[in-house]
Parts: C-alpha cells; sequence; structure tokens
C-alpha cells in the first residue's frame, strides 16, 4: 500500500476552524513511520467542547495558531496517496475550514473513511471509534488527538493486511479475505 496519512481534530467550539488540537499519523508499507501531536491556538477563547477532550483556553493560548503550524503539518501530508479519518467529513471540514482561514490551499488528496471502512469490510455496527477499536482489538485513548489518529490508521493497516485492498477500494463494497 501507498503512504498514508491518518489525521484527528479535536475542537475548540462548534466552529470548523476552532481545531485547539491535531494528531497526525503517517504510514509507509503498513508501518506506523511518524506521529505527530500539536496542541493548537484556536481563533476564539471560548472553549465548548472542554468536557469532551479536556483542553482548556489556557492549554493552548501560548500555542501556534493552525497557520503557523501547517509547514510541519503539510510536510508529512506531502506524497501521501490518501488522507484517512474516522468520520471523514467531520476532519475534512476542519482542515479546510483551518485552510481557509489562513489562505492555504487544500491538500489535494482524498480521504478515505474510516467509519465507512469498517462497515463495509467487517460490518461493524455501531461504528463509533471505540467500537471498531474493541472489535479490533486496537488501543484507543478516545478524543485524544494522536491516539484516535493511530487508531485510525491501524484500522486501514488491519483492512489493508487482511484484505489487501488497492486504496481505490477503501471507500469501496464489501470486501473478500485474503487466502
Amino acid at each position: 500500500m501507498k503512504p498514508f496519512v491518518a489525521l484527528d481534530f479535536e475542537t475548540a467550539d462548534h466552529g470548523r476552524d476552532s481545531a485547539c488540537s491535531i494528531g497526525l499519523i503517517r504510514v509507509e508499507n503498513n508501518q506506523i513511520v511518524k506521529r505527530v501531536h500539536a496542541l493548537i491556538r484556536p481563533p476564539r477563547q471560548a472553549f465548548r467542547f472542554t468536557h469532551i477532550h479536556g483542553i482548556h483556553w489556557r492549554d493552548v493560548a501560548e500555542q501556534p495558531n493552525f497557520g503557523e503550524l501547517w509547514e510541519t503539518l503539510s510536510a508529512l501530508i506531502q506524497g501521501v496517496d490518501f488522507i484517512a479519518a474516522h468520520n471523514a467529513s467531520f476532519d475534512r471540514g476542519v482542515l479546510y475550514a483551518c485552510c481557509d482561514a489562513y489562505g492555504i490551499s487544500h491538500p489535494a488528496q482524498p480521504f478515505v473513511c474510516t467509519v465507512q471502512l469498517a462497515r463495509k469490510t467487517w460490518q461493524i455496527y455501531p461504528t463509533k471509534l471505540p467500537d471498531v477499536c474493541d472489535r479490533l482489538e486496537i488501543d484507543l485513548l478516545h478524543h485524544h488527538a494522536l491516539s484516535d489518529a493511530e487508531a485510525c490508521a491501524r484500522i486501514v493497516i488491519a483492512a489493508n493486511s487482511e484484505f489487501r485492498l488497492a486504496p481505490a477500494d477503501l471507500n469501496g463494497a464489501k470486501h473478500k479475505r485474503n487466502s
């Protein structure tokens, strides 16, 4: 399988531009080769989701904003075939909103949703990240961006290892097991 990145964002409020934490995992040859976690100073001080992820304004007030982190983040994304995320529409929306806020072009890579992958590959329902991780025996510290991103990467690795999927197959139909 070609290289890919799994990512996860935590947000401060309902605005998609309010990323306050990111986890990025780069995978090459089905092996995790790089882990990056960063706290991000969002554009607003009002935090609505501290009860979910435990991050407060005081934790991020002195951290770089998304625009200041982008060079580091984009270096990990360069050369990958796709970006994986659990409930990819959310993380893609956060990534694009943060890019837009700082005048940054969106990454060209397509997104693969591990919710859809888990449903189509193993018929896992419900497909919340803790449920999928329990089923696949993947360790998880839920709502910690790096842990969530690593779990997402491990879901893709498991699907590829079990089914030898081409990237185009990752969001495709049910898969046959390797024999």
